[in-house]
């Protein structure tokens, strides 16, 4: 079955980015036009986890495995066996599955054979046999049988070559000067070729005649093959790499050996997370082979995680939709120009919506919901994806928010119990990791925040150095942003984090994590403290709940200072994540107090701030209180724009415009460009221009001094 796949119809349409490189439309198997006949380039789909990277390459897979010989590998997932012995190393333990996959019959063409790639692989295994134990042989060799099945259609009789090897092997003289690795190697190949190989097939050794040293003897190749992989190191490396290219060897042959039109297209080598090692071992080879005038016509994609790798520092990068209709590739001096490095691009408003009319086509979910998860997703597949599903498969789809979505159960296989959104989105994009660490750290606004936190809510976390300079690292390396503003800079995983931090040990009401990590942050920010800084306090004021000494600083400062400079600092304390309770159901509080619906008197003073006021001081309390209520809401990427909340925005600007003797204009304009934001989904800007910020690391401010 077809997966939906959005925004990638540059590499899927009939003259996509797949179709000019295969020779083959993805769908009806139509041939198509070439765009480089003679030296296609490697294709490297780059982008961050959840991006689709993955998704792309399985269904590539799926859409050309019954046309064209098609393999794909997880780079990442190869994995050794129990018992391994010095005959296994990542590339070894990947080839034979990738010929399993090449070898699989397509319609009207006969099955791939890998006679060249056979025989390296039996002599570098051969190297750890011996006589008194002759079951690893066995072991070996049935690791081996997908490959060696391609040349031998009973695959079984493999078992029975054990003996013969190393019979054969004993009654040869050993020489001490010889290697026991190439007198092996050299035994098995012999056997094997006798009993395996038909006379045509064994001319296939020869190939291995230009290995190193081997002086055109295929044979001394394939022994010296063996030698310098039991010797490791960079002779290991070189090994491994002529055994890549037996397999891309096997596949030219396989195709210049057949009948004109008997085979179309070209074989599909899919790599994913090629920016591993192994990645690099499998792509390498190919490249430096075509660098040097080798054609091999094999349409290779892989994909990276690490859009700056050093194994693209030569590449052609283009965008995804600029490949479209042609990639506008050429190769230069540098072995990696052969790599085209394509960015995977986000899915933009009308893709967010396709997916949730997929799941909801009755439209059951509020007409902005789609808009909210694409600012929350950034766009991002993954994160779409299930939440799309999630709101198609909700009991209440038309008073969710993305916020609510986040507790939505999912069922994504059958075999499987229902997942929680939240939970499967931080497995898949922080897998392996600890979110128990990250979930504290994505608290913080900068590294020094963060190193506050690791020094005081992660003491006993066993990790050897400075975790959240250990923290930053790992989040570059996975390609996710690191910022001065949030320590973790992505919004969705922020998100995903701050959520985990406050449910995770289901004390509602206590929310004792979340509160003591918020409660280190305001200690920190007070006069005195590491890095004192009122916005930052009023900010963590309100994350833990205390509007009322936000609403009063707005109000002291109101006519003191530069209204820019104010309304950047409304901005940035309503910036401040929302205490939530569980589940997300029901209205949101804050819409009631911007709206001046709620009973304000009857609430505690410090609440509101209005104890000792006069009246004109207290209808300024009242005023900012709304205001500031409607800009944490509007602000919020886990809750939707209200559009009675932000008229009620402008009016409350509007008002206050009337109110500043010097900054009524500036009050004015926020009036009139903020709901403008607000309803292009865009974070607030600063009209008429951006001040100086009143947040950043390391910056000093004349309310606070400096913060980090």
């Amino acid at each position: 079955m077809d997966r939906e796949l959005y925004g990638r119809e540059a590499i899927f349409g009939n003259d996509g980015l797949a179709a000019r490189l295969t020779g083959l439309t993805p769908y009806g198997s139509a041939r198509a036009a070439y765009e480089h006949r003679d030296d296609p380039p490697v294709v490297v789909l780059t982008g961050g986890r959840g991006m689709g990277k993955t998704a792309v390459l399985k269904q590539l897979r799926h859409v050309y495995r019954e046309i064209t010989p098609v393999a794909l590998a997880d780079c990442e997932a190869v994995t050794p066996p129990e018992d391994p012995g010095p005959g296994w190393t990542p590339v070894i333990g990947a080839l034979p599955d990738l010929v399993a996959q090449f070898a699989a019959r397509v319609r009207a063409a006969p099955s791939v054979q890998f006679p060249r790639l056979s025989l390296g692989l039996v002599a570098v295994a051969s190297i750890s046999w011996t006589r008194e134990d002759e079951s690893r042989a066995q072991r070996d060799l049935q690791s081996l049988g997908p490959v060696l099945a391609t040349v031998h259609s009973k695959g079984e009789a493999a078992t029975g070559w054990v003996t013969k090897v190393l019979t054969k092997l004993a009654a040869t003289t050993l020489d001490s000067m010889v290697p026991m690795a190439g007198l092996l190697a050299e035994a098995t190949v012999e056997t094997v070729l006798e009993e395996t190989f038909s006379r045509i097939q064994r001319r296939s050794a020869d190939w291995y005649g230009t290995y190193p040293q081997a002086g055109g003897n295929g044979r001394i190749g394939l022994r010296q093959l063996a030698v310098d992989f039991e010797r490791g190191g960079d002779l290991r490396r070189r090994a491994e790499d002529h055994l890549v290219l037996a397999l891309v060897e096997d596949l030219v042959r396989a195709y210049r050996g057949t009948a004109r039109g008997t085979r179309r297209g070209r074989p599909v080598l899919l790599l994913d997370n090629a920016h591993t090692v192994l990645g690099r071992q499998l792509v390498e080879p190919v490249l430096r082979r075509r660098a040097a005038g080798g054609r091999d016509q094999i349409a290779v994609f892989a994909s990276s995680r690490v859009r700056d790798h050093e194994g693209l520092s030569h590449a052609v990068r283009r965008r995804l939709p600029e490949v479209a209709h042609g990639s506008h590739w050429a190769r230069s001096t540098e072995v990696t120009s052969g790599i085209l490095a394509v960015g995977l691009t986000p899915l933009n408003t009308s893709h967010v919506q396709a997916a949730f009319d997929r799941f909801d086509p009755a439209g059951r979910t509020p007409a902005g919901l789609a808009r909210g998860v694409h600012r929350l997703t950034g766009g991002r597949p993954l994160g779409v994806a299930l939440f799309a599903q999630a709101a198609g498969e909700a009991r209440e789809p038309a008073t969710l928010v993305p916020g609510a979505l986040l507790d939505c159960t999912v069922e994504l296989r059958e075999d499987r119990p229902p997942v929680r959104v939240a939970d499967e989105l931080l497995r898949q994009l922080l897998p392996g990791q600890r979110p128990d660490v990250l979930s504290v750290l994505a608290a913080a606004h900068g590294e020094e925040s963060a190193r506050l936190l690791a020094r005081t809510r992660l003491r006993g976390v066993p990790m050897d150095g400075d975790v959240a300079l250990l923290v930053r690292d790992l989040l570059r390396a996975e390609d996710w942003q690191v910022g001065p503003d949030h320590f973790v800079a992505d919004p969705l995983l922020r998100s995903l984090l701050l959520h985990r931090l406050r449910f995770q040990d289901g004390d509602h009401p206590h929310y004792a994590v979340w509160r003591a990590v918020h409660e280190s942050l305001r200690g920190a920010y007070v006069p005195g403290g590491s890095f004192p800084s009122v916005p930052h306090r009023l900010h963590q004021e309100l994350v833990l709940g205390g509007a009322g000494a936000c609403v009063t600083h707005l109000r002291v400062q109101f006519e003191l200072g530069d209204v820019a400079r104010w309304l950047d600092a409304l901005r940035f304390i309503a910036s401040a994540p929302y205490p939530r309770p569980p589940g997300g159901g029901g209205p949101d509080p804050r819409r009631a107090v911007a709206l001046g619906r709620e009973a304000a008197g009857l609430l505690p003073d410090e609440e509101t701030g209005l104890a000792g006021l006069d009246e004109q001081a207290a209808r300024l309390q009242l005023q900012l209180r709304r205001l500031l209520h409607a800009v944490w809401l509007l602000s919020d990427p886990l809750a939707l724009p209200d559009d009675e909340v932000t008229e009620k925005m402008a009016f409350e600007l509007r008002q206050l415009s009337g109110r500043h003797p010097t900054g009524n204009s500036v009050l004015w304009d926020a009036a009139t460009h903020w709901p403008q934001d607000i309803r292009a989904w865009r974070p607030l800007s600063m009209p008429p221009g951006p001040p100086a910020p009143v947040h950043g690391p390391g910056r000093t401010q004349g309310d606070g001094g400096s913060y980090a």
